[in-house]
């Protein structure tokens, strides 16, 4: 697939937003990619999927993990491509951790898969969470990389649309200093306005 059929997908299930964003790093934004959106269809989950799962299908990986709640449609979907367990980290306090009787085995490889990567701060508390647990990082999947390469996981990474959109601190964001759109939060983690 090309970068602009993945964009048309985005546009056409209206999981391209347009408007003033809160996002999960703090920042604000003028647009925002709501995943859930693309993901609720099957076909497009599958197609998107499996060019994560067809970049890392040579990598020896064990285990898909995500961070919830973005990431468990998408690591489900590429897990089940490569035929691995599939496992996710949840919010508990502000912080990522293990649930569910979830468990990061010592000397496995695992492949963390996300939904969108800005920051990448909830991937990189995945990479802490199994690396401190013994387990080996072998790569890192995502969908929109808003980052446009900018973010480096230090291990193999692969995202299948990758732009350049523009984020700001909060204190310098021109939408809030006009004061005609007003800021909201669509994502699954709760940060206050």
């Amino acid at each position: 697939m090309t970068h602009n059929q993945i964009l048309d997908i985005f546009l056409k299930t209206n999981a391209l937003l347009n408007g003033h964003f809160l996002l999960t790093s703090g920042r604000h934004s003028n647009q925002y990619f709501q995943c859930a959106l693309v993901l609720q269809y099957p076909e497009y989950n599958e197609l998107i999927c499996s060019l994560i799962a067809n970049h890392f299908k040579d990598y020896d990986i064990d285990v898909v993990i995500s961070p919830a709640i973005g990431g468990i449609v998408v690591g489900q979907e590429v897990a089940r491509q490569l035929n691995k367990k599939s496992i996710f980290a949840e919010r508990e306090d502000k912080s990522l951790t293990l649930r569910r009787g979830f468990y990061i085995e010592e000397g496995k490889k695992y492949l963390i898969c996300e939904d969108v990567v800005t920051t990448g701060g909830s991937v990189f508390e995945v990479i802490e969470i199994v690396r401190n647990n013994g387990g080996i990082v072998a790569g890192v999947g995502y969908i929109v990389d808003r980052s446009n390469n900018k973010v480096n996981f230090g291990v193999p990474q692969f995202s299948t649309l990758q732009l350049d959109v523009v984020s700001y601190l909060p204190d310098e964001c021109p939408l809030c200093k006009e004061n005609k759109i007003p800021l909201v939060k669509p994502g699954s983690r709760k940060i206050n306005l």
